[in-house]
């Protein structure tokens, strides 16, 4: 009997019934060791497989509709964004902070509470009749000069009182420079000080060189600091900054939180 080879295909295939070589090929796949994955990570995982690397969990993290991480996500683009801009204005103002909040109304009109000011360091830009080496131009010499600043003639500065950094920054107009022991009433507006003779007027002779400054509300700001007591005449040290702009009532943020840990508030300007 001749063996035919046709008859040996069919009974093969007899012999293993419903299998098809295409059909196997195209529906087996080889086992993986990983197990297999979510769009976010192993099956009841919640995150990403720690064996995929950190690439791949910084993808799920910024990629990820998880409701807890879309609100960390938010707080850390916001306080990324923050530091940003903060860096950014520190390296143009070269102060920092470089904004303050503006604490009581002894500036104004021209600066109310709750305003919140940019503060330039006092040297930078500063124009060839600056007061020496200081880059503060005095509501004198703005007089003279067609310089104003923040409403008025001459600089707004920033400055600690008596130099002490432990007080509030005090944000005045700088009016005059007096030299140290100069008997300095010719110089200055007879309206705010407290007597006609210098021996009558605190600070008066000066007990070393530096700026009378005032705040510009005349209702609560009647003498110059000098002659109430505030600080001594203001020496370049003292200055933290320039005022040069403010934003209108982006302060108050700053002042709500500084009064609720202080209890009250102060003549000048509270660090942002």
């Amino acid at each position: 009997m001749v063996d035919d080879p046709s008859d040996r295909d069919a009974q093969g295939a007899s012999d293993h019934p419903g299998t098809d070589d295409a059909s196997a090929s195209d529906d087996w796949e080889l086992p993986t060791d990983k197990g297999s994955k979510g769009p976010d990570g192993p099956p009841g995982s919640g995150g990403p497989d720690p064996r995929d690397g950190p690439r791949a969990a910084l993808k799920w993290f910024t990629q990820t509709d998880s409701g807890t991480v879309v609100f960390f996500r938010e707080v850390l683009t916001s306080v990324l964004a923050v530091l940003a801009v903060g860096a950014l204005l520190f390296a143009i103002s070269g102060v920092w902070p470089p904004m303050v909040a503006v604490e009581s109304g002894s500036m104004e009109p021209n600066l109310e509470r709750g305003d919140l000011v940019f503060v330039m360091d006092a040297e930078r830009f500063a124009p060839d009749y600056a007061t020496g080496d200081t880059g503060v131009v005095t509501a004198a010499v703005g007089k003279t000069t067609d310089y104003r600043s923040i409403g008025g003639y001459g600089d707004v500065v920033i400055y600690h009182p008596n130099g002490d950094p432990n007080r509030k920054p005090i944000i005045h107009r700088a009016h005059f420079w007096v030299e140290d022991g100069e008997h300095w009433l010719p110089k200055a507006d007879p309206a705010y000080v407290s007597g006609s003779d210098c021996s009558a007027v605190p600070n008066c002779p000066a007990p070393h060189a530096g700026f009378i400054t005032k705040g510009d509300n005349p209702h609560t700001n009647d003498y110059y600091d000098q002659t109430r007591g505030i600080s001594g005449p203001v020496k370049p040290a003292w200055v933290e900054g320039t005022a040069e702009f403010k934003i209108p009532w982006l302060g108050w943020i700053r002042l709500t939180f500084s009064e609720m840990q202080t209890g009250q508030s102060s003549l000048g300007a509270v660090p942002w």
